[in-house]
């Protein structure tokens, strides 16, 4: 493990395997890194890899929370400077948000960058109402009601692949303990609203990556980015949705590779 300090003096912890050039993990909602085991240990073979817990979903941290994506990128450059530069950055659904910030907040910092399927803010907010609907079924005691709503209404999933995300929850006590976080880190994002202004200018080499099989409300907001990132290219993996780091380890860990040996020298 890593262990270091952030800018507000909160200890910053990420899982730290291999040898080689670094590439930092941000791992999507409702995980701590774990889902990106499988692509991290391909990629250790040949580069020291970084999995960042981001504290928006540490439960041994509770004061202060819910957590902004502001105080998230001081974590994302506090582990950067102690993995030593240059480093390749992969951010997966709401981690590929704070990857973003952490690119406009510190642009020399990152050689390169892997976005998957970014959870942007390109119009009208990603949670909104919906948020609401979820965090009261979870005051009134229902998990699982509040992740059929949340995987239904946030992140689109048809209603049968809901209903069975809401039954799993409702008997795992994790992710039970998880989705209050998840539901900070969609409030998260909707509080730093649109910026694509702001990615515009984002002068490094991006890999923008998403599955054909992908919510498509997923599909317009990385094209909403495509269109204004000056050096992004697009990578459609065929027959992945959005969870390709389970899925498919090894395509994913390629695509990151690839665009290391380009950006890490």
């Amino acid at each position: 493990m890593i262990t270091t300090t952030s800018a507000d003096g909160t200890t910053v912890l990420a899982a730290d395997e291999g040898r080689g050039p670094a590439v930092l993990v941000l791992h999507p909602g409702s995980d701590d890194g774990r889902t990106w085991g499988k692509v991290a240990g391909l990629l250790a073979a040949r580069f020291r890899v970084v999995r960042l817990h981001r504290r928006q979903y540490r439960l041994d941290l509770t004061a202060g929370s819910p957590f902004s994506i502001a105080q998230e990128v001081d974590d994302v450059l506090a582990v950067a400077k102690v993995t030593g530069e240059p480093v390749l950055l992969v951010g997966h659904s709401s981690g590929a948000v704070v990857a973003l910030e952490a690119l406009v907040a510190s642009p020399s910092t990152f050689a390169g960058a892997v976005l998957y399927e970014p959870a942007l803010v390109i119009g009208p907010p990603l949670g909104g109402e919906a948020v609401k609907q979820a965090r009261a079924a979870l005051a009134a005691g229902k998990p699982g009601r509040a992740m059929v709503i949340w995987l239904r209404d946030v992140i689109r999933l048809p209603p049968w692949v809901a209903r069975l995300g809401g039954a799993y929850v409702a008997v795992r006590p994790r992710y039970r303990a998880l989705l209050p976080r998840q539901l900070d880190d969609s409030d998260a994002l909707d509080q730093l609203g649109v910026r694509l202004d702001a990615y515009a200018r984002i002068e490094t080499p991006i890999i923008l990556l998403t599955g054909d099989r992908s919510p498509a409300h997923l599909g317009e907001r990385l094209d909403a980015l495509a269109r204004r990132l000056p050096h992004a290219e697009k990578v459609v993996m065929r027959g992945q949705g959005h969870a390709a780091n389970r899925t498919a380890p090894g395509k994913v860990a390629r695509i990151i590779e690839n665009l290391a040996d380009r950006v890490l020298r």
